[in-house]
């Protein structure tokens, strides 16, 4: 089939198929009661707000350093619920976008609704009218084109003086940087219009966007090579069979790099009436498979394979050349199963904390010349991992990630900074009664930077901002910042300096 052939199939259909059957109307579900009944305290981060957030002053304690002057934009999940019915999965939320202006002792937080043609349309009805990732709600509408289920709550990219609010499966959503106002899709070339853009794309040293998007009904990815001043250079798509949720990828200085988990598209199960997350099934069999593709060349790519196992998310890759031929290093965070994307991330809309495999950061070798791959597990359990952004796709020592999981509360209670090279790590908990959000790293010239983070203290049923020396992870906060409110809690984030 001719590339452009490809891309027309994939605009049109997006990354949800299109002629899955109107969910039948069903009684009404107990999530909701379920939610308010719960005694358990850290609900909270996972309520709804029931309008935009205005600008607010924290209370700060300790100086924020010149470094991270400037805006940390986050984003995630926010509105659970509408309509006294309530979503089935964290990650269906329409999204939030928050931005935390940092000055000194001066910090101000703003949140606001991205307003998609989808939250839109429900809120004007006062129902849910579209399947989501995890849910399919009584009665909802057939979509017309994957950005009318457009929720805009996973990442952000700041580009050219605006953000982009980024889902999974259809366009990337303009936001204005200043004040949160959306200013719509974003459209890279026409006959693009409404392909996926994912939510973690990569930029290289020298400035360049790459990023990819999962079509599962049509078995295809999606590739962009975007210009640093924000103009896209190229977009095609490649065939993958037994398509799998591909969340995250990486890049080295001559390859893109997919970890793709045994998490397998199954058309039968959509046609059935499934959620798109139960439309997938485990299949073990077929490993963990690494598709390498040649930056320059995208014809060219190679598949190796590595045990079965679940991600989310990649830290960085590098990769080295030997006399045998070149390796590439990737760094990723690692569970046994898809169980916390199943079970973990829906039990919580219902209050409840239901534990799966701790997730490892684990480092892996794919040994190009050989066709081999081999892995090792570091130590800590881990999530939401980054790196200094200045060594994307090259050799790196150091990542930060959440850690620290609890039997009684979901997610993570501290912060680590480990080394991938020999596995040392350090950590700052933040207390028995908090909830770790991603944390960044800010650079400061020739020094060893700065991290930037939030958090939810479920104690005092408040949000902290918090700055630490990287180096001195351990010794805790060099500033903070308190907000007078608890946010929901959120996905992912990126700082732009003033």
């Amino acid at each position: 089939m001719e590339r452009r052939e490809l891309l027309r199939l994939l605009a049109t259909a997006g990354a949800l198929p299109l002629l899955a059957p109107l969910a039948r109307a069903a009684a009404t579900d107990d999530w909701q009661a379920r939610f308010e009944a719960s005694g358990a305290p850290w609900k909270t981060g996972f309520a709804t707000p029931r309008g935009d957030l205005p600008l607010t002053r924290a209370t700060v304690r300790g100086r924020f350093p010149d470094a991270v002057a400037g805006t940390l934009f986050r984003i995630g999940p926010a509105g659970h619920d509408l309509g006294g019915e309530r979503y089935h999965h964290w990650f269906d939320g329409d999204g939030m976008v928050h931005r935390f202006v940092i000055d000194g002792a001066d910090v101000r937080h703003q949140g606001r609704y991205v307003a998609t043609p989808k939250r839109e349309a429900e809120v004007r009805a006062g129902r849910r009218l579209f399947e989501a990732f995890g849910t399919m709600p009584p009665g909802v509408e057939p979509p017309a084109s994957a950005d009318s289920l457009n929720v805009a709550n996973t990442s952000v990219l700041p580009m050219q003086g605006e953000v982009l609010a980024l889902w999974e499966g259809g366009s990337a959503t303009r936001v204005d940087a200043h004040t949160l106002a959306t200013l719509g899709v974003k459209t890279w070339r026409a006959d693009l219009a409404g392909m996926p853009f994912s939510a973690h794309p990569k930029i290289d040293p020298d400035g360049t966007v790459w990023n990819f998007g999962v079509s599962a009904g049509q078995g295809l990815l999606a590739l962009y090579e975007i210009s640093p001043g924000g103009t896209l250079r190229r977009a095609a798509v490649v065939p993958v069979a037994d398509m799998p949720m591909v969340h995250d990828f990486a890049v080295t200085d001559r390859h893109l790099v997919f970890l793709m988990p045994p998490l397998v598209y199954d058309g039968k199960r959509k046609e059935a009436g499934a959620s798109f997350l139960d439309a997938h099934v485990w299949r073990p069999e077929l490993g963990m498979r690494a598709l390498v593709v040649d930056k320059e060349n995208w014809e060219r790519r190679q598949v190796l394979t590595l045990p079965a196992g679940f991600l989310f998310h990649v830290g960085n890759a590098w990769e080295e050349d030997t006399p045998r031929g070149t390796l590439i290093h990737i760094d990723y965070v690692r569970s046994d199963n898809a169980s916390s994307v199943f079970t973990t991330s829906r039990e919580v809309m219902r209050a409840r904390r239901v534990k799966s495999p701790d997730p490892r950061l684990t480092v892996a070798t794919l040994d190009l010349a050989a066709g081999k791959a081999t892995q090792q597990a570091l130590a800590p359990e881990a999530e939401f991992p980054r790196i200094d952004p200045r060594r994307v796709g090259l050799r790196h020592r150091h990542v930060l990630h959440a850690t620290q999981t609890r039997p009684d509360v979901p997610g993570f209670g501290a912060i680590a900074r480990t080394d991938v090279e020999n596995g040392g790590s350090e950590r700052f908990s933040y207390g028995a009664q908090a909830m770790v959000e991603e944390h960044v790293f800010v650079p400061d010239g020739a020094g060893p930077g700065w991290v930037l983070g939030t958090a939810f203290d479920f104690g005092r049923q408040k949000t902290l901002l918090s700055c630490f020396a990287a180096d001195r992870l351990a010794a805790g906060p060099v500033a903070q910042a308190t907000l007078p409110y608890a946010l929901p809690l959120g996905l992912h984030g990126a700082f732009v300096p003033a």
